[in-house]
């Protein structure tokens, strides 16, 4: 789901873990399309008659969406000075960022200022130090599942953007796949890096409750969940390990549990389509006014 993980964010298997999710559900892709088609107007209102441009991305992981969005709003406002802040918890990830970085010759210009570390600690350095910039659009692209507490987290990246600016939140949609089977499987998956389950119903019941404006997006994405059911697929096996947030999927659970996850993918979270069952992995993108 996300690029970071609670106590040291992704390094080693984890990485690699979730580079082959991605690989499989074509995840970044969906968003890709979704923000190329959706982002160059929102630049053109974010950025009309200002003379620089300041952008935050919180939980950015390898980079490869942030990039793409860097490239956009450079093709949209190519003669206006263009400033980053990255924050992200995991190094080898910051690593692969700053590689892409390095081999994409129109973000040569701008200047990153890379911050490796959660989210919370940025926020409590930010608030100690008092002087706080602030961003025309600030994006956090599936990571509010890891944050301790996602009002307070909300309230503050909020407070940091410009006028007229955007933050733009990318989360599993409500009573979608993911959320159906974290849902029902609480007790056995909120015990590691996620110890509460969030979807897009529970930002927009934060950003009701704080009275701020927003419009959501859904992004539709399905990916192939067949090789799950197929206990000898290396492949099902590590995708399993990676839809529950663990190592090892058959070793960790009973019997009974296994059983009931799988059923639960196959009937509740998924659509059969010419013999392949296809897990419901549709996110929201919510874009919140200053």
């Amino acid at each position: 789901m996300a690029a970071e993980v609670k106590q040291t964010c992704y390094e080693g298997s984890s990485v690699q873990s979730f580079q082959f999710y991605l690989e499989h559900s074509g995840e970044h892709k969906a968003i890709l399309h979704w923000v190329q088609k959706i982002l160059p107007g929102e630049f053109k209102r974010i950025g009309a008659g200002k003379s620089s441009l300041d952008v935050l991305g919180v939980g950015s992981g390898g980079g490869e969406l942030d990039v793409q969005m860097f490239s956009l709003l450079q093709s949209t406002f190519p003669a206006v000075p263009t400033s980053a802040d990255i924050v992200e918890g995991s190094t080898e990830l910051v690593d692969n960022f700053k590689a892409l970085v390095a081999k994409t010759a129109n973000l040569q210009k701008i200047p990153f200022v890379w911050h490796i570390m959660k989210s919370e600690e940025y926020e409590k350095q930010v608030k100690a130090k008092g002087d706080m910039k602030r961003f025309d659009f600030i994006n956090m692209i599936q990571m509010l599942y890891y944050v301790d507490d996602l009002a307070e987290t909300i309230k503050f990246y909020h407070s940091l953007l410009k006028n007229n600016g955007k933050l733009m939140i990318i989360i599993e949609t409500g009573k979608a796949g993911w959320d159906t089977l974290w849902s029902a499987y609480k007790k056995e998956l909120c015990v590691d890096a996620i110890t509460e389950y969030r979807s897009s119903e529970d930002v927009v019941a934060c950003l009701k409750k704080q009275g701020l404006k927003y419009e959501e997006h859904v992004i539709p994405n399905t990916f192939d969940i067949t090789e799950c059911f197929n206990p000898s697929s290396k492949t099902g096996e590590r995708l399993l390990n990676f839809m529950t947030a663990n190592d090892h999927f058959y070793q960790s659970f009973t019997p009974e549990i296994r059983a009931g996850i799988l059923d639960l993918l196959r009937n509740k979270c998924s659509t059969e389509k010419n013999g392949k069952i296809l897990f419901n992995s549709n996110l929201s993108c919510i874009l919140v006014y200053a």
